[in-house]
């Protein structure tokens, strides 16, 4: 399999710690905002032919679990159905960081220059070597993230012609981070916690929820999947109805099986379910933009024009780093929206879930036109 260049050789100490960077009671104040993703991950993208994702388990399109050996045998298949290079890219295959959570705070701190850190686990093997190194070169905090004895999770990311994503992740083996390893310590003094909606680390993301709230610390969620709403929609529903989640994030897909079963179960329907539980909550409709509610208050904000659209991965998770930046600086809910449109234009221009400096640059633009301020550290 072609990787893009070499894993760099971990931080010191990497091996000797259970935190990888520790902090102090006098140390730097806490990020503005935390990612909890128990499990690391490393994406392994590819842009592949049809017959691939029709040979492959579970629907296209989604985001589906798979076993080390599917896994293994998907990811040897890959070479065999690579489509032809695309400008800029050095490599068919991209192996870089993942993950929705992480792909959201490695965003806002990139790319909106916002103090963010990450909760969770990774593996001491090359792939977590890889996560530490490609986090913290983005400027994310690792003074939460624990290295375990054992491998960090993988995941493939097979794109087609069209820009459209499968994800295909392996979590069965991997760390990840026990709800009893979680301290209040993790979460004094930050803003935000992001979180990804997902049945196998649900006592977790309770536990971190719960802590979180304690420490006044406002609660962000992503649907996951529509597979993950499909075949756990009873529990999530009682995360939703505990009127802890202040924030969350729904695709057009994800929405529908949401209200499965009700009357209607059209965007509309759902953004006003998910108010009457959350603060805030967000529609995203892909090239239809998105629509947004908070309060009595309804927006609808288009989807920012792009040309050069070639990978779906990370579009909804970097609206959501453009949506919590509006949110931390104070913007109103149709200009948040419209800082997502442009996060989430600017991930799609190049394979994966990691923006590029030059669709950075697109990404400032696009806001300068639309009025929006730049973030004062990248002026």
């Amino acid at each position: 399999m072609v990787v893009e260049g070499e894993v760099p050789p971990p931080p010191a100490a990497v091996h000797t710690r259970h935190h990888l960077l520790p902090w102090k009671d006098d140390g730097p104040a806490a990020p503005a905002i935390l990612g909890f993703q128990p499990s690391a991950m490393v994406d392994h993208i590819s842009r592949v032919d049809w017959s691939l994702l029709d040979r492959i388990p579970g629907e296209r399109g989604g985001s589906q679990q798979v076993a080390v050996e599917d896994l293994e045998h998907i990811l040897s298949e890959v070479n065999t159905h690579i489509l032809p290079f695309l400008d800029g890219d050095a490599s068919p295959v991209r192996t870089i960081a993942g993950g929705s959570v992480a792909n959201t705070v490695r965003g806002l701190a990139a790319g909106f220059g916002v103090s963010c850190g990450i909760i969770g686990a990774c593996g001491d093997d090359d792939q977590g070597r890889q996560f530490v190194c490609n986090m913290s070169s983005s400027g994310v905090d690792l003074s939460r993230l624990r290295m375990k004895e054992g491998p960090t999770g993988q995941c493939a990311c097979l794109v087609d012609a069209d820009g459209n994503r499968t994800m295909r992740p392996c979590l069965s083996h991997a760390v990840k981070l026990q709800a009893h390893e979680l301290t209040k310590e993790d979460f004094v003094g930050s803003q935000w916690l992001v979180v990804r909606y997902n049945s196998f680390n649900l006592e977790a993301i309770h536990a971190a929820i719960k802590m979180a709230k304690q420490e006044g610390v406002s609660i962000s969620m992503d649907l996951a999947s529509f597979e993950m709403v499909r075949d756990f929609r009873k529990p999530l529903l009682g995360v939703l109805k505990s009127g802890l989640v202040d924030l969350c994030f729904a695709n057009e897909d994800e929405a529908r099986e949401l209200l499965r079963g009700e009357p209607k179960a059209d965007p509309e329907a759902a953004v006003a379910f998910l108010s009457k539980h959350c603060r805030w909550a967000v529609v995203t409709l892909g090239p239809k933009g998105c629509i947004a509610k908070q309060g009595k208050k309804i927006v609808r904000v288009p989807a920012i024009e792009c040309l050069h659209a070639i990978d779906a991965t990370g579009a909804g998770d970097l609206f959501a780093s453009g949506f919590l930046y509006g949110l931390v600086t104070g913007l109103s809910l149709e200009d948040c929206c419209k800082v997502g449109s442009c996060s989430g234009g600017s991930v799609i221009r190049s394979l994966g879930g990691e923006v590029r400096p030059e669709n950075w640059q697109w990404m400032y633009k696009q806001m300068r036109i639309k009025g929006l301020r730049i973030p004062d550290s990248l002026e």
